[in-house]
This record gives C-alpha cells, sequence and structure tokens, in this order.
C-alpha cells in the first residue's frame, strides 16, 4: 500500500518541474531572468519569501521542539521578526527599488566601491551553502523514512542528489518567475498539510488532549525568565526573540540577497512593501500550525520522550506521524509537501547566488559588462555549479543530530551583522569610505566567527548548570554594532568625502508609506 505514497510523490516531483517551466514562459535576458522584469504580483512574491525563508527546517524542526520545551515560543520569535520586515519596508526597500537594483549589493558597489561589493557578494554566497546544505540534509529525512518502510536501503546522499536534480530542472530554464510560481504554490501545500495534521490529530486526542497540553506549558507563548545568562543563550527568551529578532529580520530580509531578490521583482515600491509586511504576517501564521501540531503530538503520545517513541532526533517526529499517523496517499501528499518546502528553499537559493555571482562578482571583473545573451548563459550555467555545490555541502551534514532549524540559525550569525552592518554603514555614517567599510567588514567576520566557535556562557537548563553559545538572535546585533564602531572610528581618522556617495537620499521622494497588505 506504501506504493500509492511513493506514486503521489513521482507525480507532484513530476507536477511541480512542467508547472514551473509553464509559468515562467521564455526567459529573454538576465534581468528577466532574476527580477521577472519586475512584473511579479505582490501576493506571490509574498508567498515566495515565506517558502523560502521557512522550508523543512520550519516544517519538521518546529513540531519536534514545540513537543519538547520550545512550545509555542517560535510565534514568539516572529513576532520580532514581523517588526524587523517593517523596518526594511520604511528604510531599505525604496532605497532599492528607487536604484532599479537587480542585486542588494548592488546598493554597496555604489556606496562604497565595487570591491566591497564584491566581498559581499562572496560572503553571501559561501553563507548560502552552509545554511542551504543544512535545510537540503532536512529534507531528506523525511524522504529516507518513507523508503525505508518499504524496504528500500537509500542512502541521504541519494536523496539530495534526486531532489537537487528535480529542482534545478526549472530553476535553470524557468529563472526567478518559475521559482517565485513553484514557492507559492508549494507554501499552500505544506501549509495545508499542517492544518490537515491537526485536524487528524484533534480527532485522536479531542478536547482533553487539548487541556492536558495547555497545562503542561505545551501552549506558552512569551519565555519570561529574564535571567541575563537565560536571555544571552536562549532564542525564545522575551527580549531575545523580539528586540534580537526583529534585528535578525532586518539582516536576513535587508541584506540577504537569498529574500531581496524575491522583493525586486515585485511592480512598485507599494508591493514590495506589502509582500515583505506579508510574509510576516504569514510566519507568524505558519509557526502557530506547526507549533499547534508540536503541541497535540505530545497529547498524542503521552508526553513519552523521543527516546522512548524510537526516534533519532526531535526532528524525526512529524515525519514518522505523516508516516504512521496518516493514511496511506494522504501520507504521500504530506511528504511531498515536505518536499516543495526543500525544493523551495533549494529552488531560491541557487537562483539567488547565480544573480549574486553574475551580477555583483561579475561586474567587479569585467570593466566592460557582457550582453544580455552572455548574462544570461552565465546566469545558467552558474545556477547548475552552485546546485552541485550545494549537493556537496548537504551531503556534508548527512551525519548532524541535533535541531537543524537552530543550526540555520547560527550559521546565519557569521556574517549576517557585517553585511547589515555595511549597509547601515553606507547609510549612517557619510564620513565612510571603502577601506573603512572594507576593514570593518572584514574584522567583524573575523570577530563573530570567534564568538560564535569560542565563547560560551554558563547557564541553568532544567535544574543542570551547561556551557552555551549566545542566542542566534544576538549575534547580529553584536556584528552590527562591531561594523558600525570599526568603520565610524576608521571615518574619523581621514577627510571625508568630497561626493556624497549614497545612491538614495535619505528622503526618498514618492516613497509610499508601508503598509498592512489587504486582504
Amino acid at each position: 500500500m506504501r506504493h500509492l505514497d511513493l506514486v503521489v510523490i513521482l507525480l507532484y516531483l513530476i507536477g511541480t518541474a512542467w508547472l514551473g517551466l509553464r509559468l515562467s514562459g521564455r526567459q529573454r535576458s538576465a534581468k528577466e531572468y532574476f527580477v521577472g522584469e519586475g512584473q511579479m504580483p505582490w501576493w506571490t512574491v509574498c508567498f515566495s519569501v515565506v517558502a523560502t525563508e521557512t522550508s523543512v527546517l520550519t516544517v519538521i524542526s518546529v513540531p519536534g521542539g514545540a513537543y519538547g520545551s520550545q512550545a509555542f515560543g517560535n510565534v514568539e520569535l516572529a513576532l520580532g521578526y514581523v517588526i524587523g520586515r517593517v523596518v526594511v519596508a520604511a528604510l531599505l526597500i525604496p532605497l532599492y527599488k528607487r536604484g532599479g537594483f537587480v542585486s542588494a549589493y548592488e546598493y554597496l558597489g555604489d556606496r562604497f566601491g565595487l570591491r566591497l561589493q564584491g566581498l559581499a557578494s562572496v560572503t553571501f554566497v559561501v553563507t548560502r551553502l552552509l545554511a542551504e546544505g543544512v535545510r537540503l540534509f532536512a529534507s531528506a529525512i523525511p524522504i529516507k523514512l518513507l523508503l525505508d518502510e518499504l524496504g528500500v536501503g537509500t542512502g541521504y546522499r541519494t536523496i539530495i542528489v534526486v531532489i537537487t536534480a528535480v529542482t534545478v530542472l526549472y530553476t535553470y530554464l524557468g529563472g526567478i518567475k518559475a521559482v517565485i510560481w513553484t514557492d507559492a504554490l508549494q507554501m499552500l501545500l505544506y501549509l495545508g498539510g499542517a492544518v490537515l495534521a491537526v485536524a487528524v490529530l484533534s480527532g485522536h486526542v479531542g478536547t482533553q488532549g487539548f487541556s492536558d497540553a495547555l497545562h503542561s506549558g505545551h501552549f506558552k507563548v512569551f519565555d519570561t525568565d529574564f535571567t541575563l545568562s537565560h536571555v544571552l543563550t536562549s532564542s525564545f527568551a522575551l527580549p531575545t526573540a523580539i528586540l534580537g529578532g526583529a534585528v535578525f529580520a532586518m539582516a536576513s530580509h535587508g541584506s540577504d540577497q537569498l529574500i531581496v531578490q524575491r522583493i525586486l521583482s515585485t511592480r512598485n515600491l507599494r508591493d514590495s512593501q506589502k509582500a515583505m509586511i506579508g510574509s510576516g504576517v504569514f510566519i507568524t501564521v505558519q509557526f502557530a500550525a506547526f507549533s499547534l501540531v508540536g503541541a497535540l503530538l505530545w497529547a498524542y503520545n503521552n508526553g513519552r520522550s523521543f527516546t522512548d517513541l524510537g526516534l533519532h532526533s526531535s526532528d524525526d517526529l512529524y515525519p514518522d506521524f505523516i508516516l504512521h499517523g496518516l493514511p496511506v496517499g494522504i501520507s504521500g501528499l504530506l511528504v511531498a509537501g515536505i518536499l516543495g518546502a526543500a525544493m523551495g528553499s533549494l529552488s531560491s537559493a541557487l537562483n539567488s547566488m547565480s544573480n549574486s555571482t553574475v551580477s555583483d562578482l561579475m561586474r567587479s571583473f569585467f570593466r566592460r559588462a557582457p550582453g544580455e545573451e552572455t548574462m544570461l548563459r552565465l546566469a545558467r550555467v552558474m545556477t547548475l555549479v552552485w546546485a552541485v555545490l550545494m549537493a556537496v555541502f548537504a551531503c556534508a551534514f548527512s551525519t548532524s543530530t541535533g535541531n537543524v532549524y537552530l543550526t540555520g540559525l547560527a550559521i546565519a550569525g557569521y556574517t549576517y551583522g557585517a553585511l547589515l552592518g555595511a549597509f547601515l554603514l553606507g547609510r549612517l555614517v557619510k564620513r565612510a569610505g571603502e577601506v573603512d567599510a572594507l576593514v570593518s567588514f572584514v574584522v567583524t567576520v573575523a570577530v563573530m566567527t570567534y564568538i560564535v566557535r569560542e565563547v560560551k556562557i554558563d547557564t541553568v537548563v532544567a535544574g543542570t548548570t551547561v556551557s552555551a553559545g549566545i542566542a542566534a538572535q544576538w549575534l547580529v546585533p553584536i556584528g552590527v554594532v562591531l561594523t558600525l564602531v570599526v568603520g565610524g572610528t576608521m571615518s574619523l581618522f581621514h577627510r571625508p568625502p568630497q561626493r556624497a556617495a549614497d545612491a538614495v537620499p535619505d528622503a526618498v521622494e514618492g516613497a509610499t508609506a508601508p503598509s498592512a497588505p489587504s486582504a
């Protein structure tokens, strides 16, 4: 009977690739390949942003975390993320749209020079390789469980290669249009899967299950432990989630090409702002839905530990329920939803990395920009190159046993502070020049690498003192402060630039104030 699940998954893979190519049309220029000539509807871009950033890390890790001690802490995080997106919509998106950019790092090139633009681009693609490697590996977990059920001993690496190959098909040919349309459909599928799981679990546990989960603290949203060590090390402490989360979102959605590229594909400034803020609303809904799945699974399993359930880690919890707690065929549909999450984040990463390579790095190396046909050909070649490298990095994470969602956040801590700091340095410190920006960028990445890997703080967890790293949400503010302090201090030792290089004035003429998207 499990073969029906495989048929559903196979049909989904074929249908997604066909639909992505059908909706994207033929790409005639590099700009159309990267930003769809700025003609994408805001709601599809909004869904694409959600699919890109949540992916499998949310789908399988958030329920596992909610089953344990995190409860609804991810909803608390989402509130901080919404605040950060509002700031990005008000301050950074007008800058990008007015400049007519296809890459966020073009602003750094205009403000500080091509060397910083190239350095930021290299930093971005390296960070994406690591972070998307974690995501791509996570996508193989439920597929391997299904194949094991059928007695097919397929390893993680084979699964990773197959997922990558299918995703590359429509990303290579269809560009950003194929990515955005398929992202929107995939988001609806895996979010619908969460709603279906909640309905099934509710039927099993009844009102008593909800009551038990509530009284056990599994619906707790706000972590009000203000102990300094807890605030510094826990992603779910209230100040960390709201303040740190807001700055983290400013970096991930204002200075990361993965997200900015989608926002730049909208028709106008107002649509870009609606897509940005709307994505925050949907992220909150998603976190709530998947946290509810975890809370109800706790009631469904009578609170048994992961070990008692025979699971390898918390990330196996939701995939295990999909395979054993749902009817055949429905299981395949939800696994397809998880595949959709994986393919959505992977296709977005491949297209944005290709964009940054061609738009930022190629511009740094060539005095004269190549023609449109050459740029489009380079874009597709780089999509293939990054796909191969992505699969290699994903295979390197196949021995991971921790929570992949938090692992992905920690990877971003190395570079997000320097990236956002460089943008803020350009906007806030008018005296800063190219050397100031370059030195502060490199110093920040070096210091943050030391902090992430070496700095530990003693904190009490379940009555036991343990050494923990600084919470991922605080890494970005620390990096931003470092960049501003180093760059700002260096700028005091030389004359200010004779000509203001900022591409967009502080008061953007005609900019529309951000507003919540209409229903």
